[in-house]
């Protein structure tokens, strides 16, 4: 069968084909339908074939290619599970589903509809995750909704929305990149991350682009960069106005097009006036000169382009740091022409599509607004509700733990997430989940999360379960999910359906099949700013992809947006000042280092898929932290030892590398891996202030050895 990987915003094509060894091969759902899923049939083999699409053009990387190893593991959970007596106990959908409905109105009927909470994921299809939104509000009639991809996009979707009044991924197609002359990545390690798209920007070197990356790490990313600005953790804000200072000293502001396509140049020019490069080469750790030359670089190119991630975006200030980087674009005045743009590294499968069509916990289908009365008035029509039954704003996905840790929110569905692993300060994360009435947790595998479920339903993986999903440009694609489920797993739109049924409200979900879903999320869509009216399942298999905005069915969808004016009302971008921020956790004697987060290349988010997967897993089966060798030393700990890092929240426990690849006041710890190894029991839970991202990348740590007496 022809599919998609599951996992980054690329969303790379693949052929995946099962065989019997000294047999004959065929693809998966044709004649050898009934082979795979472990325990099933444990010789069949398996083959990958990477297949060109728009965005990887062939590439497949090593997560990629053995993506299908956690879709047949005999991990999978695959029919329904209720905690009885301490144990789970296998039980029928019917028995699944009267006890969530009889819970469901119990807890409600005692405490109120917000007393209910849904907490979705940034890997689930469009379908689902307008479903979901869907769901929460007309099914449960509960204003706490929200997702995963709160930790993933929120930063960036936010200064995207209040600095162009837009906000998608990629403002431009990503065939831009080679014809880029200077490209900023900052806080973005694509080698890993994203690697097939790593040849788009080996290309621009090849075309001469001079690439400049800003990490306090060295990377696989940092690697291919001309230059590398070693930031101090949570000082991105700071380095880039340092950055436009240095345009404003050097006469290389775009002035026409800032006078004519954006506003508040004057105050923004006021503010960076203020101070000068060496100041903020203090604050930021990157030498004046470093800065100099990175700006000088970036104004003097004819094109150029800025990337950012999780490393500027899950900061405290991460909507403003990104906001800076913007300014930067917009004040040489590349964006909206070829070769020039912006973009934010969407990390989930569908982080893009999964922030725009209702499962965040202010927002409705479309992107529109549920404060806005016009846009629940529109909603409420597809809908066929009064607008009156529409519940109000919500919180965000950390805030909805605080809800449920202080017993306002006193049960939880959670579908396509695994909050205890991905949560900051994730000891108040399991503490609350064990304070719920009732939890129940969709997903294919015994999560760190189920397993504090009352009730565990059994979802289809990647291989099962068609929908669309919408790149980091903005291109909705079409995932045919041909294969049969195991077991009694179900599609996520599928439970949801009958959930509804059961609690009286199952005539507003009404549909044949997920393409039905898709049709009211056309409508529910139309006039909004993220409008799919124009998409529909037959054009996506024609042409393999269409962008959004795409308001009619013979509109070809825009790749490149603002060639002509940004999407506020009067048609300007909007700069700001910003301050320099510094982080909400500062070092002492007590935590005398910072500690980042991030990826490996063989993990994806919290690792319960990835860690299912005999070969990835092989390749990187336990957590480690890196540090310096200073570090070490002053920490009195060696290479390969185990080591207890410690925070103001909790300890974790993990093995350590000495490198050099690493600034000497920072730590690194990846993020795939729960129980001892969760490097997010020690993750600062502060949120910014506008999008609610909280401050992931920096928090301040002790390292010491590990006494085994403490974990006997």
């Amino acid at each position: 069968m022809e599919t998609q990987c599951p996992f980054c915003s690329v969303q790379c094509k693949m052929r995946l084909t099962e065989y019997m060894p000294d047999a004959s091969s065929a693809a998966l759902g044709g004649s050898v339908p009934a082979f795979g899923y472990g325990q099933y049939a444990p010789a069949v083999q398996y083959s990958v074939e990477a297949k060109p699409n728009k965005a990887s053009e062939g590439r497949l990387c090593v997560k990629g290619m053995n993506a299908y190893q956690h879709a047949v593991s005999d991990d999978r959970i695959v029919y329904p599970m209720a905690r009885r007596g301490g144990a789970f106990e296998r039980i029928s959908w019917e028995e699944a589903n009267a006890m969530m409905a009889e819970r469901i109105e119990a807890i409600a009927g005692q405490h109120g509809r917000d007393a209910i909470g849904l907490y979705g994921g940034g890997s689930l299809t469009n379908e689902s995750a307008y479903l979901l939104g869907k769901f929460a509000r007309v099914a449960l009639r509960t204003r706490y909704i929200d997702y995963n991809g709160r930790f993933c996009m929120s930063a960036a979707a936010s200064a995207g929305n209040k600095t162009f009044g837009i906000d998608r991924g990629l403002t431009n197609p990503l065939s831009d990149i080679p014809l880029a002359k200077c490209i900023i990545l900052t806080g973005t390690n694509i080698a890993e991350c994203q690697p097939t798209l790593t040849p788009y920007f080996t290309k621009a070197k090849e075309n001469g682009s001079y690439i400049i990356v800003i990490d306090p790490r060295e990377t696989g990313t940092s690697k291919m960069a001309d230059l590398h600005l070693r930031v101090k953790p949570g000082m991105d804000a700071a380095l880039a106005n340092g950055m436009l200072r240095t345009l404003i000293e050097e006469g290389l502001v775009d002035e026409k097009f800032v006078r004519a396509r954006t506003k508040g140049y004057d105050a923004l020019r006021t503010h960076i006036e203020t101070q000068s490069v060496e100041e903020i080469a203090e604050l930021s750790g990157v030498p004046a000169e470093s800065i100099r030359k990175a700006a000088i670089a970036f104004g003097k190119a004819e094109t150029g382009m800025v990337f950012t991630a999780r490393g500027v975006e899950q900061q405290t200030d991460g909507f403003m740091a990104v906001r800076n980087f913007l300014n930067l674009t917009l004040l040489t005045g590349k964006i909206g022409k070829p070769g020039c743009g912006y973009g934010a590294v969407t990390g989930q499968g569908n982080g893009q599509g999964g922030r725009e069509h209702g499962q965040k916990a202010d927002q409705l289908p479309g992107y529109r607004l549920i404060e806005n009365e016009t846009h629940r008035e529109y909603i409420a029509s597809v809908w066929n509700i009064d607008p009156s039954e529409l519940p109000g704003k919500g919180v965000s996905a950390y805030e909805m733990m605080e809800k449920v840790h202080e017993r306002e929110i006193r049960a939880l569905i959670v579908m396509g997430s695994n909050p205890v692993v991905s949560n900051p300060n994730a000891n108040l994360v399991e503490e609350a989940m064990e304070r719920l009435e009732f939890l129940v947790v969709a997903d294919m595998f015994m999560s760190e999360t189920a397993r504090s479920a009352d009730l565990i339903l059994p979802v289809t993986s990647y291989l099962e379960n068609a929908g669309t999903l919408t790149n980091l440009e903005g291109r909705v694609l079409l995932r045919e999910g041909d294969r049969p489920a195991p077991g009694e797993a179900r599609h996520d739109w599928r439970i949801l359906c009958d959930l509804a049924e059961r609690l009286g409200r199952g005539k507003y979900f009404e549909y044949a099949d997920v393409e039905d879903i898709f049709e009211e999320l056309r409508i529910a869509s139309k006039g909004g700013v993220a409008d799919y009216y124009g998409i529909t399942y037959d054009r996506l298999r024609r042409e393999e992809g269409v962008y959004w905005p795409c308001p009619s069915t013979d509109h070809v969808g825009n790749g490149r947006l603002f060639e002509q004016s940004f999407a506020h009302a009067d048609g300007l971008a909007e700069l700001v000042p910003v301050e320099n921020h510094f982080p909400d956790e500062r070092t002492d004697e007590a935590y005398p280092i910072y500690l980042t987060t991030g990826r490996v290349l063989s993990h994806y988010l919290t690792g319960v898929q990835t860690r299912r997967s005999h070969t990835l897993a092989s390749r990187d089966f336990e957590s480690f932290v890196e540090l310096h060798p200073n570090a070490a030393r002053r920490f009195g700990v060696t290479d390969g030892q185990l080591v207890t890092l410690t925070s103001r929240r909790g300890e974790i426990v993990v093995r350590c590398r000495v490198t050099r690849t690493i600034r000497e006041d920072t730590v690194f710890v990846p993020m795939h891996w729960g129980d001892v190894q969760n490097v997010n029991k020690v993750t600062n839970q502060a949120l910014d202030p506008t999008c609610r991202m909280p401050g992931f990348k920096v928090c301040a740590v002790h390292v010491r050895p590990l006494v085994a007496e403490h974990y006997a």
